[in-house]
């Protein structure tokens, strides 16, 4: 008899966790995502800047699914509610029964509703819609002033702000202002018009990360020409003007919000125990709601270290407790013991314009500029072909299937 486990969330962690539960051919896997693609959030910043185009950040989960060719079925909807007793997921349609249920439902950007017209007045880049909005008004800024077009009458300098200087941040500052030095031939001294402002409320860029790259960043970006604020409150924001608690004022053409995130709203309809951004707080073994079949991972879950530190929801954090999950299932179905999930973060690569990054793996190994950029680059084009693969095998299947 086979054993159904449902994933809830076509993210980095749930392909992840399939591609490990999949190689068993006693268990019947269904992935439920509200999307019928998975988004590369960790390349959204060469997207935003026009480097990278949609069929590289963005992949069919139907086609990827169908690459299995057997027990991997793709569910394009919208999970409403979890049934922990009765092993049922409610979507806007029908119920799903399961054995195991992973949650990987991911997060959103955090619009702080302490910041007055942040939300109205900005884009976020965890969304796909949202970052190719800001992308079309950033390739229309490009555009209109090679056209030598009037963009703003009463200012001498186009601002480009990115409030939170955190990885998303810094990637996508460093990107647009490549893109901009770029442009400088084509552009003359209307490219000297174009400003990226990096603002955060933290006393430095990369709050959490090491000396290292905090110091080599803080670099690159300057040599780019991007203006960094930090320790900088922003108190409202409408659509010309950033206001600061110290009563400063900038204004901007368009603004990009990365400064915080919070869970998926399916979270806050659960009775478990959720953190104030909306994250489940889960046992050792990453279970939720006292059950021993119920998982969550990726950035929906707090992740604490074996020190009890919290772990930054990044790709491949999301990963490694993806693998832990899978493992886990298979031992449970198994009737072995499971051990608790301890995991921490190998390296980490920050990506700052062109062909240029910073990175730090195992604490000890410090690489930047064009090796940096390479390392990034193969770790990056590992997992996009692998997903390719998978996606070309289910496009063949579909054609035997339809012939």
């Amino acid at each position: 008899m086979s054993i159904k486990v449902v994933v809830i969330g076509g993210g980095y962690g749930g392909l992840r966790a399939i591609e490990f539960l999949a190689k068993q051919k006693n268990i019947e896997i269904t992935l439920i995502d509200k999307n019928p693609y998975h988004y590369l959030q960790t390349e959204a910043y060469g997207y935003i800047a026009g480097r990278f185009d949609i069929h590289e950040i963005a992949i069919d989960l139907a086609k990827w699914c169908e690459g299995f060719k057997r027990n991997v079925n793709f569910l394009y909807e919208k999970a409403i509610f979890i049934d922990y007793d009765k092993q049922r997921i409610s979507t806007q349609n029908q119920e799903i029964s399961y054995d195991y249920l992973i949650v990987a439902t991911g997060a959103q950007t955090n619009f702080f509703s302490f910041i007055e017209g942040l939300r109205e007045n900005s884009y976020g880049v965890k969304n796909l819609m949202r970052a190719y909005n800001f992308r079309k008004e950033f390739e229309n800024l490009i555009y209109r002033n090679l056209q030598n077009e009037e963009i703003n009458d009463s200012a001498n300098e186009i601002n480009l702000a990115i409030g939170g200087a955190g990885l998303s941040g810094v990637e996508v500052a460093a990107e647009m202002a490549h893109v901009i030095k770029s442009y400088a031939k084509t552009l003359g001294e209307r490219a000297k018009m174009i400003k990226i402002v990096l603002i955060d409320a933290s006393e430095t860029i990369l709050p959490g990360m090491s000396p290292y790259i905090i110091k080599n960043t803080h670099k690159r970006l300057e040599k780019l020409g991007v203006q960094i604020l930090t320790s900088a409150f922003i108190s409202n924001v409408d659509k010309t003007t950033i206001y600061f608690k110290n009563g400063d004022e900038l204004n901007y053409h368009f603004m990009i919000f990365t400064g915080g995130i919070k869970a998926s709203n399916l979270n806050t309809k659960q009775e478990g125990t959720i953190n104030r951004i909306n994250q489940f707080i889960p046992d050792g073994q990453l279970n939720i709601h006292n059950t021993k079949n119920v998982f969550a991972i990726g950035d929906c879950v707090e992740v604490r270290d074996k020190n009890e530190k919290i772990l930054p929801p990044t790709a491949q954090i999301a990963e490694k407790s993806a693998e832990y999950v899978a493992n886990t299932i298979l031992k449970r179905t198994a009737g072995k013991e499971t051990e608790p999930f301890h995991a921490e973060v190998s390296g980490i690569f920050v990506a700052l314009g062109g062909k240029y990054a910073v990175g730090e793996m195992f604490g000890f190994i410090k690489v930047k500029g064009y090796w940096a950029y390479l390392l990034k680059k193969a770790i990056t084009y590992a997992y996009f072909l692998g997903l390719h693969l998978r996606i070309n095998a289910g496009y063949k299947n579909r054609i035997k299937t339809d012939v």
